[in-house]
């Protein structure tokens, strides 16, 4: 036999065992890749992505095998029956874990299918109370849920913006809806403001003169707004030209960094008050965040939006739990994820016995000169 033949026929077999040796593990990333909240959605996908990338190029090694991370994306539209379609798809392709959804209003309904396959979920953004009453054992978040949000924010517009009038506006979204739904409680537990007017819209939505022509009548310091950035710079657009001079009060489906884009010259400074259901304090862990920021930048030619160190945090946190079980089977890691310990970009993560975010914490901000601006940590 030739040489080169002969260490072929040897190195051939070496090849395949080294080949059978790795183990490819899926994980799942779904979120709004269409529609208004496409730039939130993208932003999920893109922090996991670059979770997937850390892993596969630190070299991780699980039950003895060398382990290769697959992300498989999909698109749920923000919509219920879309995001149930795609987790279904995602269960069938053989994923092991889920990062989404976005969106509360399909996080809860595809949530039944993931808990009905055994296969766990980390929202890395929704804050719907429901999502984890269910009783779900495969359902975590990594921010914090509304009852937290409404609270603070109402405390926040009460006792810092001296607010005695307050508006409310929702989307008639799971998301919207609960969220001021949740605003509304915490402004009465809060005491000293009066609610003058409840309005509705919808996550599509463009005109908003009927309801903040109804709204300006009574004079409000703060209007709260339940809902996502694609309407939100519109509606301060035409708050605006009516000159309403209240403030914006909202959620993180707002607080994003192209709300001054959809804002324009109605963002003004210290106009819109938001916070992110999530955030880290002390000089070192600013500068890890401030780095993955940058990192992000450098890597997608964009800003982060808002949610990207959420995926990113929520697909190490499955990571960490499969090397602890020394499992990739979801049956064997799902309990050390319910112990799991991880600091990430995002602060402390543990989850308490109903996936809730252990001691989570909120990042209020504002924004000035067509930037974000952060004003505290609270938790």
């Amino acid at each position: 036999m030739h040489c080169r033949a002969i260490i072929a026929a040897i190195l051939l077999p070496l090849a395949a065992a080294s080949a059978s040796a790795q183990t490819t593990v899926k994980i799942g990333s779904v979120s709004p890749l269409s529609g208004t909240g496409a730039h939130q959605g993208k932003d999920i996908e893109n922090g996991a992505r670059m979770a997937i990338d850390d892993l596969n190029a630190k070299g991780v090694s699980i039950a003895g095998k060398k382990v290769r991370f697959v992300l498989q994306a999909e698109d749920d539209g923000a919509d219920p029956k879309m995001g149930t379609a795609a987790a279904q798809k995602l269960v069938d392709n053989g994923v092991v874990a889920v990062v989404g959804h976005l969106n509360s209003g399909t996080t809860v309904p595809a949530s039944k299918i993931y808990n009905n396959a055994g296969i766990p979920q980390i929202s890395p953004a929704a804050t719907t109370p429901l999502y984890t009453r269910q009783g779900y054992k495969t359902a975590f978040r990594v921010v914090a849920s509304d009852s937290l949000v409404g609270k603070t924010l109402a405390a926040y517009s009460i006792k810092t913006l001296h607010a005695t009038k307050i508006a409310v506006i929702d989307d008639r979204t799971a998301f919207g809806q609960g969220l001021a739904d949740e605003f509304t409680r915490g402004v009465k537990a809060v005491g000293g403001a009066q609610l003058v007017s409840r309005q509705f819209t919808n996550d599509k939505a463009t005109d908003f003169n009927a309801i903040l022509t109804q709204i300006r009548a009574h004079k409000p310091d703060v209007i709260f707004y339940g809902g996502m950035d694609a309407v939100a710079g519109p509606m301060l657009k035409q708050m605006k030209a009516l000159g309403i001079g209240a403030k914006l009060v909202s959620g993180d489906g707002v607080c994003s960094e192209k709300l001054p884009e959809l804002a324009g010259d109605a963002l003004g400074s210290d106009k819109v008050i938001c916070v992110v259901a999530g955030g880290v304090s002390g000089a070192k862990e600013e500068a890890a965040a401030a780095a993955f920021a940058e990192r992000y930048r450098q890597r997608y030619k964009i800003p982060l939006q808002t949610y990207a160190p959420y995926a990113y945090d929520a697909t190490m946190v499955f990571a960490q739990a499969m090397q602890q079980a020394n499992s990739t089977d979801p049956a064997r890691f799902l309990p050390a994820l319910a112990k799991i310990r991880y600091h990430g970009v995002t602060g402390d993560i543990a989850f308490d016995p109903s996936g809730d975010l252990h001691d989570a914490a909120l990042t209020l901000y504002t924004y000035r000169d067509g930037r974000q601006v952060k004003l505290q940590v609270v938790r």
